[in-house]
Order: C-alpha cells, then structure tokens, then sequence
C-alpha cells in the first residue's frame, strides 16, 4: 500500500472512531431513537420522519425507529413526547399542526412554547386546492363561479391543518357556503378521486402524482410563489386573492430539558439526512421545500408561527372538540 493512501484510510479509520464516539456521549444506551410521529402511515409528516430515520440511524450507529400515534390532528403524539424523558430517545415529527393546535382544541395537552424545544424544520409545502377532471372548473374564478350556482363540498388534511384554514379563510373572504369533509393527511387528496368530494384541499405531497397523472385537476397553490415542482399552477394571489402564503410545514421537536448538546447534534443530522441527494430529490419531486436550518432558527420561526394560526383559527373561527 503507497504511503499516501495508507494515511488517508487511517485519517477515514480515524474520522469513524470519532464519530462513533460522538455519537456514543450522545445516545450511550443501547436502544432504539424512537421518531413519534404525529399522523398515520403514508402522510407527508410520516414520509419524512421514515426517510431520516434511516439515514439518522446510519450516521449514529445505532437503531432509529419511527413510530405512529396520530390522532387529534397530532396532539397525540405530541402528549406521549412531552411526558417522555428528555435524554434525546425520544423526538416528535409533527406538522405545522403544532402551532395550530393549542388555538383550535380547548385543550390540545400541551404547550407548544413551554414543553418541547424545537430541533430541525425538516422543510414545507404549499398547500394545492385540486378537483376531479368532470368538475366544470378549470381556475379559481371558474371555481367560485361553480360553488354560487351548486353545492360543493371539499376534503381537507383535517380540523384546524393548514389545507382546512386556508380554505375556510377562502370561503370567509368571498362569502362561499363549501361544505368541509376533514379527512386523515394521507387519504384527503382521494376524496376527490373517488368522488366523494368534488374539491380535495391538502399539502403538494400527496396531489402532485395524481395531478400529473390527470387523475386531479390543479386549481392554486396557496403559497405566495408559485411551486418549483408545479411551475404551471397559478398562485391563489395570481387568482384575485390577497395576502395568501400558507404553508404545511414539518419538523422536530425533543421534550423540554433535553440538553442543547444533544438537540443541536439531532439537528446537525436530520440536516445531513435531508440534503443527501437520494432523500432530498425524492421529498423535491413531492413538492417539499428543504432548506438548512439551525436549532436557533428552527424555535425563532416557531415562536412567529405560533400567533399566526393562533390568529388564522380566531378569524375562520374554526373549532375542534
């Protein structure tokens, strides 16, 4: 073996005695990381907390398994990490329901500022309003036009997500009578397939094969900017709305205590995981938005979010028991 390749193959030996061992102070027991996810198999939240956790488990040498407890729009979840210990074992995947659900439930079980510490924001999605192809509306106009003639009714990701507000601020603005349908994330977008509804409203993941498919009809995306993954659906703005930017975003979340060593090392490799070209071309294919983060500006975009919907469910005036 030449000189210079036996140094570097102990400088690579060196480097994975290293990380080992960083990993080694952070999770030194020897059991499984446990991901809590919010939502059932298949949503978007579920998606991204499966493909970290691989590639989290590889760069940590130890088990990373995520685990679904939905229910109540993830407050679930959220109750079952908030009581768990802060030693970095356990973490909470959810989605911008977090924010929202302590303003729509009289009690949503936890306190989204006080009892977790947030850890990565695992990227964001604009919310797509689609329709079965046999609806007779081809844009928003034909869409409004269509809903003062008829009855409609429109699937949402649930009570109180994003894909719910933001239609019902729709409905509110133009004095539309839509009837709301809230389904589980993963199922709302076949709603509209099946007929069961005429208008599924819900997060791009799950719309953007069957739109390209032409199994859906794609009327506005909700974000301020048209999406990268569907260059050719016009913004609600675009459509005679103002002030239309909501996102369904997704992150992590660790109980309160766990200690900023362990949650900034959590941080450093949920980011390593989304930016590796196999995950992060697969969550932009679904339309996910994934940019770097720090732990820092993770809790400061929380703590803007937190009022925001606050506000977005006072004005829909939505509830959920």
């Amino acid at each position: 073996m030449r000189s210079g390749t036996w140094l570097r193959t102990l400088v690579a030996i060196a480097a994975g005695m290293a990380a080992a061992g960083a990993a080694a102070q952070e999770w030194p027991k020897q059991r499984p990381v446990q991901f809590v996810v919010g939502f059932g198999p298949a949503s978007s939240t579920d998606i991204i907390a499966r493909l970290v956790a691989t590639k989290v488990g590889e760069a940590i040498g130890q088990s990373v398994v995520a685990e679904n407890r939905p229910g109540v729009g993830g407050s679930i979840g959220a109750q079952f990490v908030k009581r768990a210990a802060p030693d970095g074992y356990t973490f909470l995947v959810i989605s911008v329901s977090y924010a929202v659900n302590p303003s729509l439930y009289a009690n949503a079980g936890y306190d989204p500022l006080k009892d977790f510490v947030p850890v990565a924001l695992a990227g964001s999605t604009p919310n797509i309003i689609t329709v079965h192809p046999s609806v007779l509306a081809a844009n928003l106009k034909e869409l409004i036009a269509l809903a003062r003639r008829q009855p409609l009714a429109y699937a949402s990701s649930g009570i109180g997500t994003t894909t719910h507000l933001s239609m019902e601020r729709l409905k509110s603005a133009l004095k539309l009578d839509i009837t709301h349908v809230p389904y589980q994330p993963a199922t709302a977008v076949t709603a509209a397939l099946s007929g069961q509804t005429q208008i599924s409203s819900t997060s791009m993941p799950p719309a953007v094969a069957q739109v390209k498919a032409g199994k859906l009809r794609a009327i506005a995306v909700t974000s301020a900017q048209r999406s990268p993954v569907m260059p050719d659906v016009p913004t609600m703005n675009e459509q005679g709305m103002k002030d239309f930017d909501d996102l369904t975003w997704f992150g992590f979340f660790a109980p309160a205590g766990t200690p900023p060593k362990i949650v900034n090392r959590m941080n450093a490799e949920v980011m390593k995981a989304l930016m590796q070209p196999d995950v992060k071309e697969k969550l932009t294919s679904l339309g996910f938005d994934i940019r770097p983060n720090t732990a820092a500006e993770f809790a400061a975009f929380v703590r803007s979010e937190v009022p925001k919907w606050a506000q977005a469910v006072k004005d829909s005036g939505a509830k959920a028991d």
